[in-house]
C-alpha cells in the first residue's frame, strides 16, 4: 500500500461534502488546502469543520489517532486556485452537481498540476467521460463517489475513465483504504455507479408497492428498516444469501426458480410523476411533514442513528 502521509491533498468545494472529504483526509494525518471559488466560503468552512471535530472528540467518536487540535493544524485555505493545487499529489473535485461546472474546473485544475497529480471527482451519477470531457491526459481522472456522509459512512465508489491508468485505480484505492473509508472498485463506467443503481432498484419496487395498493408507507419502509436493513447493516444481498442456505449455489438450487417468478411479475419503470407523486407524497408528509423544520429534525435523527451504528460498526470490527 502506498503510504502518503504528510502530503498535501488539495479539496475543491468546501460544501457538505467539501468539508467532509477534508475531516476524513485530515483524520488520517494529511494536509488539506480548501478552495472555494466564492470569497471566504473555505474560512466558514474550516470554522465548521472546528466546531465538527470539538464535538466528535468530546463524544468519543473522533477519527484517526491525532486530537482535535492537531487535525485542524493540517487545514489551510487558499483564494488562488494555482497555490492551492502547489505540492498537492491528490486532488479532489467537490463542487456542485452540475455537468459544465465540473467540467470548467478540471480543464482549470489541469493547467495548473504535473500528469502525475491524480484528479478526483466526487460527483454522484455523472459519467466520467463526461465530468473528463476537456481534460487533455485522462489517464490521471478518477471519480471518487462517496455516500453523505462520509464521515460515518464509509463507502466510496471509484469509477474509471475509460483511459484511466490501472495505477491511479489502484492509488487511489490505496489512499482511500488508508483514510480509513471501504473503496470498491467499478470495472468501469456505468450510469448511475453501483450504490444508486442498487438504491433505485430498491425505490422503484417500493413505489410500486405503495402505487399499487399492497402496501402503505409506513409499512414499505420498515419491510426495509426492521427487516433487510437489520442485515444489510452488516453484510450485503451476496452474503444473505450465502448465509440463507449451505452456500450460494444450494440457495440458487433451492428459491432460483422462484426469484425468476417473481422478478417477471414486477411492473415497468415507474414514472414517478402525476397523481401517484402526489397521493404517495400525501401520504408520506401524515408521517413526517415536509415544512423545513420537521425535515431538519428528522434529518437530524438520521445522522444520530447513523453516528450509533457507525460507532457500533467500529466497535465490533476491533473485537
Amino acid at each position: 500500500m502506498n503510504n502518503f502521509k504528510g502530503k498535501t491533498i488539495a479539496v475543491i468545494g468546501s460544501g457538505l461534502i467539501g468539508r467532509s472529504w477534508t475531516m476524513v483526509f485530515i483524520s488520517a494525518g494529511y494536509r488539506v488546502e480548501i478552495y472555494d471559488v466564492q470569497t471566504g466560503q473555505a474560512t466558514r468552512a474550516i470554522e465548521e469543520i472546528s466546531k465538527q471535530l470539538k464535538e466528535l472528540q468530546e463524544g468519543g467518536m473522533l477519527r484517526g489517532s491525532l486530537s482535535a487540535q492537531e487535525q485542524m493544524s493540517l487545514i489551510s485555505s487558499q483564494e488562488d486556485l494555482k497555490q492551492t493545487l502547489e505540492g498537492a499529489f491528490f486532488v479532489q473535485e467537490c463542487v456542485f452537481e452540475d455537468l459544465a461546472a465540473k467540467q470548467d474546473i478540471f480543464h482549470n485544475l489541469e493547467s495548473h498540476v504535473g500528469e502525475d497529480v491524480i484528479l478526483s471527482s466526487s460527483t454522484s451519477c455523472l459519467l466520467p467521460t463526461e465530468v473528463f470531457l476537456q481534460v487533455t491526459h485522462k489517464k490521471r481522472c478518477i471519480v471518487s463517489h462517496p455516500v453523505n456522509p462520509p464521515y460515518y459512512v464509509k463507502l466510496v465508489e471509484l469509477v474509471p475513465h475509460p483511459e484511466t491508468d490501472a495505477a491511479v485505480m489502484e492509488r487511489t484505492y490505496s489512499l482511500m483504504k488508508e483514510v480509513g473509508q471501504s473503496p470498491v472498485r467499478l470495472r468501469r463506467e456505468i450510469d448511475g455507479f453501483a450504490l444508486n443503481r442498487i438504491q433505485y432498484a430498491v425505490i422503484a419496487e417500493a413505489w410500486r408497492l405503495v402505487k399499487d395498493g399492497v402496501l402503505s408507507v409506513a409499512d414499505v419502509d420498515l419491510v426495509m428498516s426492521e427487516g433487510l436493513g437489520m442485515r444489510y447493516a452488516f453484510i450485503g444481498p451476496m452474503e444473505t444469501v450465502h448465509l440463507n442456505a449451505e452456500g450460494l449455489e444450494q440457495y440458487m438450487q433451492r428459491y432460483g426458480e422462484g426469484m425468476k417468478r417473481v422478478l417477471s411479475s414486477f411492473g415497468p419503470v415507474p414514472d414517478f410523476s402525476g397523481e401517484a407523486v402526489k397521493k404517495i407524497n400525501q401520504e408520506m408528509c401524515e408521517q413526517i411533514p415536509s415544512d423545513p423544520q420537521h425535515l431538519a429534525a428528522r434529518r437530524e435523527r438520521r445522522d444520530r442513528f447513523i453516528l450509533g451504528l457507525a460507532k457500533l460498526k467500529k466497535d465490533q470490527e476491533s473485537k
